[in-house]
């Protein structure tokens, strides 16, 4: 079954690759969204199946090398199908 969920990852998680290890992760286990950076944290609205969904949200809190992740705060939605890729967003 498809889930959705908008997570907000925050700790040393910025000008470190993290948006770009999320982009890599998140294709390699076939999960459409986007990623970007707030203010202080990194967003992320990810949908794929539930199951690689939750890999993909625990894997979060490894983060890639040079991170070092404080919390992952999950917030599940309904799916949508809204998305053809997983990319990275500008900063508004």
């Amino acid at each position: 079954m498809n889930t959705r969920a908008h997570i907000f990852v925050s700790g040393l998680v910025q000008g470190i690759g993290f948006r770009s290890w999320c982009k890599w992760l998140a294709r390699k286990m076939n999960l459409k969204g986007w990623v970007k950076n707030t203010d202080s944290r990194v967003e992320i609205v990810v949908e794929g199946h539930g199951q690689v969904l939750k890999d993909f949200e625990r894997a979060l809190w490894k983060g890639p090398i040079g991170s070092r992740v404080e919390n992952v705060d999950v917030r599940k939605e309904d799916y949508v199908g809204e998305f053809p890729d997983f990319v990275v967003r500008k900063n508004v």
